[in-house]
């Protein structure tokens, strides 16, 4: 048997419900979006360039190619966004004042009890619909529970850094 009559694998054709694997994009706040989305990739010209191919053929599996490029791209980009809203809030958290901070972890775990409710609701919705729903939301929840807990570190890290302040102010007083 020659390598050339060797039997190949099956080759698998995406299609559009394949971009749905993993989280779903993550959601950018407005007050923070310019500091988040300064510099990333888009992945704007692969999509129009995927909704092209799609228009052009009809039909995905002439359209792999880009189909797999705007994955690709899609999964990078979402990935560094993730880790940037991570970074900003815990930024905020450790920079802007404590109550304001305290305010914003307050309406962060809101998000969260509201997240998680609708999220109990939407198990009782069949099919594709319930699917897309459920993704949606699971991985907004997600989402928003790493910002909060990147937000209480930016806190933390500020009270860490206050009492060290006050014992070494403390400390000088024995000594006058």
């Amino acid at each position: 048997m020659d390598v050339d009559s060797q039997p190949t694998m099956e080759e698998t054709i995406l299609v559009g419900d394949d971009l749905m694997m993993g989280p779903p994009s993550p959601i950018i706040p407005p007050e923070i979006a310019s500091h988040v989305l300064e510099g990333v990739d888009l992945c704007d010209g692969i999509l129009r360039n995927l909704f092209l191919c799609l228009q052009i053929n009809d039909i995905e599996p002439f359209c792999q190619d880009e189909i797999a490029v705007y994955r690709q791209c899609a999964e990078k980009r979402d990935r560094e966004l993730r880790q940037r809203l991570q970074d900003s809030e815990r930024k905020l958290g450790s920079s802007m004042p404590l109550d304001a901070a305290k305010e914003r972890a307050t309406q962060l775990e809101s998000e969260v009890t509201s997240l998680e409710r609708h999220l109990i609701l939407a198990s009782g919705v069949e099919g594709i619909e319930g699917f897309r729903q459920r993704w949606s939301l699971h991985g907004r929840l997600t989402d928003t529970k790493k910002r909060l807990e990147s937000l209480k570190q930016g806190i933390e890290n500020r009270r860490d850094d206050k009492p060290a302040a006050e014992k070494t102010s403390t400390s000088k007083r024995w000594f006058f």
